[in-house]
Protein backbone atom coordinates (compact mmCIF):
# COMPACT_ATOMS: atom_id res chain seq x y z
CA UNK A 1 0.00 0.00 0.00
CA UNK A 2 1.36 3.77 -0.70
CA UNK A 3 2.18 5.49 2.16
CA UNK A 4 1.23 8.91 0.30
CA UNK A 5 -2.74 7.33 0.74
CA UNK A 6 -2.93 6.56 4.53
CA UNK A 7 -5.37 9.23 6.39
CA UNK A 8 -2.98 11.67 7.70
CA UNK A 9 -3.30 15.67 7.66
CA UNK A 10 0.32 15.84 6.07
CA UNK A 11 -0.62 13.23 2.81
CA UNK A 12 -4.57 15.21 3.04
CA UNK A 13 -2.14 18.35 2.45
CA UNK A 14 0.14 16.99 -0.42
CA UNK A 15 -3.02 15.39 -2.46
CA UNK A 16 -4.77 18.76 -2.08
CA UNK A 17 -1.98 20.64 -3.39
CA UNK A 18 -1.13 18.01 -6.43
CA UNK A 19 -5.04 18.64 -6.89
CA UNK A 20 -4.46 22.02 -7.62
CA UNK A 21 -1.48 21.07 -9.63
CA UNK A 22 -3.06 18.46 -11.74
CA UNK A 23 -5.85 21.18 -12.72
CA UNK A 24 -3.88 23.73 -13.49
CA UNK A 25 -1.66 21.32 -15.55
CA UNK A 26 -5.20 20.27 -17.44
CA UNK A 27 -5.94 24.46 -17.81
CA UNK A 28 -2.26 25.08 -19.42
CA UNK A 29 -2.91 21.73 -21.96
CA UNK A 30 -6.46 23.07 -22.85
CA UNK A 31 -4.96 26.29 -23.63
CA UNK A 32 -1.99 24.86 -25.70
CA UNK A 33 -4.28 22.55 -27.78
CA UNK A 34 -6.43 25.59 -28.46
CA UNK A 35 -3.79 27.73 -29.55
CA UNK A 36 -2.36 24.85 -31.50
CA UNK A 37 -5.82 23.91 -33.59
CA UNK A 38 -6.26 27.65 -34.31
CA UNK A 39 -2.69 27.72 -35.63
CA UNK A 40 -3.13 24.50 -37.76
CA UNK A 41 -6.72 26.02 -38.92
CA UNK A 42 -5.03 28.84 -40.15
CA UNK A 43 -2.21 26.95 -42.17
CA UNK A 44 -4.41 24.56 -44.00
CA UNK A 45 -6.62 27.78 -44.97
CA UNK A 46 -3.18 29.16 -46.39
CA UNK A 47 -2.36 26.08 -47.28
CA UNK A 48 -5.15 25.49 -49.65
CA UNK A 49 -4.77 29.57 -50.83
CA UNK A 50 -0.79 28.94 -52.02
CA UNK A 51 -1.66 25.44 -53.35
CA UNK A 52 -4.72 27.25 -55.75
CA UNK A 53 -1.82 29.57 -56.63
CA UNK A 54 0.67 26.90 -57.78
CA UNK A 55 -1.91 24.98 -60.26
CA UNK A 56 -2.80 28.43 -61.55
CA UNK A 57 0.85 29.16 -62.10
CA UNK A 58 1.53 25.32 -63.06
CA UNK A 59 -0.86 25.91 -65.97
CA UNK A 60 0.15 28.88 -67.47
CA UNK A 61 3.59 28.10 -66.91
CA UNK A 62 3.19 25.20 -69.08
CA UNK A 63 0.91 26.68 -71.51
CA UNK A 64 3.83 28.80 -72.10
CA UNK A 65 6.18 26.10 -72.70
CA UNK A 66 4.01 24.25 -75.24
CA UNK A 67 4.02 27.51 -77.11
CA UNK A 68 7.68 27.64 -76.65
CA UNK A 69 8.04 24.15 -77.74
CA UNK A 70 6.17 24.79 -81.38
CA UNK A 71 8.40 28.14 -81.60
CA UNK A 72 11.25 26.29 -81.15
CA UNK A 73 11.49 23.11 -80.60
CA UNK A 74 12.20 20.56 -77.85
CA UNK A 75 15.37 20.01 -78.74
CA UNK A 76 16.58 24.28 -78.28
CA UNK A 77 14.49 24.05 -75.17
CA UNK A 78 15.99 20.82 -73.64
CA UNK A 79 19.48 22.85 -74.68
CA UNK A 80 18.12 25.81 -72.52
CA UNK A 81 17.30 23.78 -69.37
CA UNK A 82 20.96 22.03 -69.37
CA UNK A 83 22.02 25.75 -68.59
CA UNK A 84 19.93 26.59 -66.09
CA UNK A 85 22.07 26.51 -62.90
CA UNK A 86 20.88 24.34 -60.20
CA UNK A 87 19.05 25.95 -57.01
CA UNK A 88 21.06 25.95 -53.83
CA UNK A 89 20.21 28.53 -52.17
CA UNK A 90 16.95 27.25 -50.10
CA UNK A 91 17.54 27.46 -46.36
CA UNK A 92 15.47 25.99 -43.31
CA UNK A 93 15.43 27.53 -39.97
CA UNK A 94 13.61 27.01 -37.03
CA UNK A 95 11.11 28.80 -34.56
CA UNK A 96 8.79 27.62 -31.93
CA UNK A 97 4.74 27.65 -31.39
CA UNK A 98 4.50 26.65 -27.69
CA UNK A 99 7.09 24.05 -27.60
CA UNK A 100 6.55 22.59 -31.27
CA UNK A 101 9.33 23.45 -33.50
CA UNK A 102 7.98 24.75 -37.19
CA UNK A 103 10.54 25.02 -39.90
CA UNK A 104 10.80 28.09 -41.65
CA UNK A 105 12.10 27.19 -45.66
CA UNK A 106 13.25 29.87 -47.82
CA UNK A 107 15.13 30.45 -50.81
CA UNK A 108 17.06 33.44 -51.81
CA UNK A 109 15.52 35.96 -54.45
CA UNK A 110 17.78 36.67 -56.60
CA UNK A 111 17.61 38.30 -60.56
CA UNK A 112 17.25 35.59 -62.73
CA UNK A 113 20.51 34.65 -65.08
CA UNK A 114 19.83 35.24 -68.83
CA UNK A 115 20.71 31.46 -69.55
CA UNK A 116 19.62 32.49 -73.66
CA UNK A 117 19.55 35.54 -75.85
CA UNK A 118 16.73 37.54 -76.52
CA UNK A 119 17.46 37.81 -80.34
CA UNK A 120 17.18 34.17 -80.77
CA UNK A 121 14.00 33.36 -78.33
CA UNK A 122 10.10 34.52 -78.21
CA UNK A 123 8.32 36.01 -75.81
CA UNK A 124 6.58 33.15 -74.48
CA UNK A 125 10.13 31.28 -73.16
CA UNK A 126 10.58 33.90 -70.86
CA UNK A 127 7.18 34.16 -69.66
CA UNK A 128 7.35 30.05 -68.52
CA UNK A 129 11.20 30.89 -67.29
CA UNK A 130 9.48 33.14 -64.96
CA UNK A 131 6.16 31.63 -64.27
CA UNK A 132 8.20 28.14 -63.32
CA UNK A 133 10.00 30.74 -61.04
CA UNK A 134 7.48 31.94 -59.39
CA UNK A 135 6.09 28.05 -59.23
CA UNK A 136 9.48 27.28 -57.03
CA UNK A 137 8.72 30.32 -54.69
CA UNK A 138 5.33 28.91 -53.83
CA UNK A 139 7.03 25.64 -53.48
CA UNK A 140 9.31 26.52 -50.96
CA UNK A 141 6.34 28.30 -49.13
CA UNK A 142 3.89 25.55 -49.34
CA UNK A 143 6.37 22.87 -47.77
CA UNK A 144 7.11 25.35 -45.37
CA UNK A 145 3.28 25.26 -44.10
CA UNK A 146 2.46 21.39 -44.96
CA UNK A 147 5.62 20.28 -42.33
CA UNK A 148 3.98 22.98 -40.16
CA UNK A 149 1.08 21.61 -39.88
CA UNK A 150 2.33 18.25 -39.99
CA UNK A 151 4.16 18.70 -36.95
CA UNK A 152 1.14 20.78 -35.32
CA UNK A 153 -1.21 18.21 -35.47
CA UNK A 154 1.67 15.74 -34.22
CA UNK A 155 1.88 18.01 -31.09
CA UNK A 156 -1.83 18.52 -31.10
CA UNK A 157 -2.85 14.64 -30.37
CA UNK A 158 0.13 14.66 -27.93
CA UNK A 159 -1.26 17.67 -26.11
CA UNK A 160 -4.94 15.57 -25.88
CA UNK A 161 -3.36 12.94 -24.91
CA UNK A 162 -1.77 14.30 -21.89
CA UNK A 163 -5.33 16.78 -21.21
CA UNK A 164 -6.95 13.70 -21.17
CA UNK A 165 -4.83 11.79 -18.67
CA UNK A 166 -5.35 14.38 -16.50
CA UNK A 167 -9.02 15.27 -16.53
CA UNK A 168 -9.87 11.44 -16.78
CA UNK A 169 -7.58 9.99 -14.75
CA UNK A 170 -4.78 11.97 -12.41
CA UNK A 171 -7.51 14.40 -11.36
CA UNK A 172 -10.31 11.97 -10.49
CA UNK A 173 -8.00 9.79 -8.88
CA UNK A 174 -6.68 12.70 -6.43
CA UNK A 175 -10.63 14.24 -5.88
CA UNK A 176 -11.19 10.75 -4.81
CA UNK A 177 -8.29 9.96 -2.43
CA UNK A 178 -8.75 13.66 -0.63
CA UNK A 179 -13.14 12.91 0.06
CA UNK A 180 -11.18 9.15 0.93
CA UNK A 181 -9.31 10.66 3.62
CA UNK A 182 -11.26 13.65 4.68
CA UNK A 183 -14.07 11.28 5.13
CA UNK A 184 -11.76 8.65 7.29
CA UNK A 185 -9.70 11.79 9.05
CA UNK A 186 -13.24 13.35 10.18
CA UNK A 187 -14.09 10.12 11.15
CA UNK A 188 -11.65 9.84 13.48
CA UNK A 189 -12.00 12.69 14.94
CA UNK A 190 -15.55 12.21 15.61
CA UNK A 191 -14.39 9.30 17.14
CA UNK A 192 -11.71 10.73 19.44
CA UNK A 193 -14.18 13.49 20.34
CA UNK A 194 -16.17 10.88 21.43
CA UNK A 195 -13.87 9.20 23.19
CA UNK A 196 -12.87 12.19 25.02
CA UNK A 197 -16.50 12.63 26.11
CA UNK A 198 -16.65 9.13 27.93
CA UNK A 199 -13.05 9.77 29.40
CA UNK A 200 -14.64 13.08 30.90
CA UNK A 201 -18.02 11.97 31.96
CA UNK A 202 -16.15 8.56 34.22
CA UNK A 203 -14.23 11.33 35.69
CA UNK A 204 -16.87 13.74 36.98
CA UNK A 205 -18.90 10.54 37.76
CA UNK A 206 -15.46 9.44 39.85
CA UNK A 207 -14.86 12.76 41.53
CA UNK A 208 -18.90 13.09 42.52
Amino acid sequence: MNPNTFATKGNLIALKNSLVLARQGYELMDKKRNILIREMMQLIQEASNVQTEIDRTFTEAYQALQTASMEHGMRYLEEVGFSVPVEDSVSIKLRSIMGTEIPLVSCETKDLELVYGYNSTSESLDIARLQFEKVKELTVKLSTIEISAYRLAASIKKTQKRANALKNITIPRYESLVHSITNELEEKEREEFTRLKVIKRMKDKNAG
